[in-house]
């Protein structure tokens, strides 16, 4: 039975007793349910529960999915509160919806209470206006019905998973988008990983307002006593997953955070240093917490405060919800929910060179910065920039695509030479994988075939 790491960096390393294992894994699921439900119900246009049922809450981690499957959600649809309850003698799992901002995971053993301190505000309907900002106008006219992508979409199957979306801009107009499952162009899905991208796009708006270097040592409090070599470790190595710090999986699930309602702070500061910074490669959600965290005190020493959802309405991600613990620290490894549309705006965005209706967002070099694999690179099919995959080394796809990839076959490719952005969304599991490379290879060979 693996480590759970929720117990601390003391047991890290070694198996928990059996009993123990099982009981943190109920509770796990017990949070795992509670947050998915709460998010698909109440995020962007909500989804029925069987849905939920259906999508969020199959394919899972193999030691929780049985538990998902036997713990039962009571739903107080008035109040936007998920409790789950796991243990006659603890207090149920529970997550609460905050309008605008997506849902709270309180963590284990907290009572069932409404959480204070937070105060989320309505998020803008710019639907009407014209595409992107809006979703007027959002699709290229296509002659006759006909479009040289279509042959490519309609074969996505043949590419693996179980997709949900399939979205592909042309020179800044739509001219794929299908949905599946009884998803539309308002339903939205977790991001997981792709939410690091989104983190690097908050990080390159703040070194265009002058308030965060990217070569400067982090700003983590916990990391500045006298002798610490943590203090040393920039937001550059912590974006570049070269930090040097000890994680306790491969991929560092942070299962404490995720589904037991951890603090980030509280969870992300404590690893020691294992490498010297800059030198390895290890892919960890830990990472891109401790920049977001770095980002939101060099907001505040600049006089402003991290608001992601703001940055978001700024470019019509009015549909894409950045969530948060119960000490309002953002949760930008893994916990943003947003739609096909809303993703291919963020690829516009990166297409567009940081560019966004004339005005510039993010700074002259940022696209060439996120994907230039200066760091140490992983093995393996892809390579790795600042917060971005890098697709050079995949037969038949420009040397310039570069993606947002996240768990379960959540996927946004930008390829800058051919002005394309392709969104895939969908609910892939361990046996069923959608192979991007190949999805993406055929939407490249389509469009030489196109006018």
């Amino acid at each position: 039975m693996l480590a759970r790491a929720a117990f601390g960096l003391a047991l890290a390393a070694a198996a928990l007793p059996v009993q123990a294992a099982t009981e943190i894994d109920r509770a796990w699921a017990a949070g795992y349910r509670a947050a998915f439900t709460c998010s698909a119900l109440w995020n962007g246009a909500g989804k029925p529960l069987e849905a939920i049922e259906r999508d969020e809450l199959t394919g899972i981690y193999l030691e929780i999915e049985a538990d998902v499957h036997a713990l039962n959600a009571d739903v107080d649809d008035k109040a936007k509160v998920v409790r789950v309850r796991y243990r006659d003698d603890m207090p149920p799992r529970l997550a609460q919806w905050i309008t605008g901002e997506g849902c709270v995971t309180l963590p284990i053993g907290a009572a069932p209470i409404p959480i204070a301190g937070f105060t989320g505000a309505a998020r803008p309907v710019l639907d009407d206006q014209p595409w992107p900002m809006g979703d007027r106008d959002a699709r290229a006219p296509v002659p006759r019905g006909f479009t040289p992508f279509a042959s490519a979409a309609e074969a996505v199957a043949a590419y693996g998973g179980r997709t949900s979306s399939l979205l592909i801009v042309k020179n800044g107009r739509i001219v794929v988008e299908r949905y599946w499952g009884g998803h539309d162009v308002h339903t939205a899905q977790r991001t997981f990983s792709v939410a690091k991208s989104m983190a690097a796009t908050l990080i390159g708006h703040a070194v265009l307002q002058g308030s965060v270097d990217v070569k400067a040592p982090a700003l983590i409090a916990e990391w500045q006593s006298p002798g610490d070599p943590r203090a040393a470790i920039t937001t550059e190595q912590l974006m570049r997953m070269a930090s040097g710090l000890t994680s306790d999986t491969a991929g560092n699930r942070s299962d404490a955070i995720y589904m037991g309602g951890a603090s980030v702070r509280q969870w992300t500061t404590q690893w020691p240093l294992l490498n010297p910074p800059g030198t390895q490669y290890r892919y960890a959600n830990n990472d891109t917490l401790l920049a977001t965290l770095s980002l939101k005190a060099a907001e505040a020493k600049a006089g402003r405060t991290l608001d992601p959802n703001a940055f978001f309405d700024r470019i019509g991600m009015t549909r894409t919800f950045a969530e948060h613990d119960k000490d309002g620290d953002y949760i930008l490894s893994s916990q943003v929910w947003t739609t096909a549309r809303d993703l291919a705006r963020l690829g516009l965005l990166y297409q567009n060179d940081g560019r966004w209706r004339g005005e510039r967002l993010l700074p002259v070099d940022w696209r060439r910065f996120v994907t230039a694999p200066t760091g140490p690179q992983p093995e393996g099919a892809f390579g790795y920039g600042a917060c971005f995959w890098l697709l050079n080394k995949s037969e038949g796809i420009p040397a310039d695509a570069f993606g947002a990839f996240g768990n379960r076959g959540q996927y946004l490719v930008v390829i800058p030479s051919r002005q394309l952005v392709i969104v895939r969304q969908g609910y892939d599991d361990g046996k069923q994988r959608l192979d991007i490379a190949k999805l993406v290879a055929a939407i490249v060979a389509a469009d030489g075939k196109g006018p």
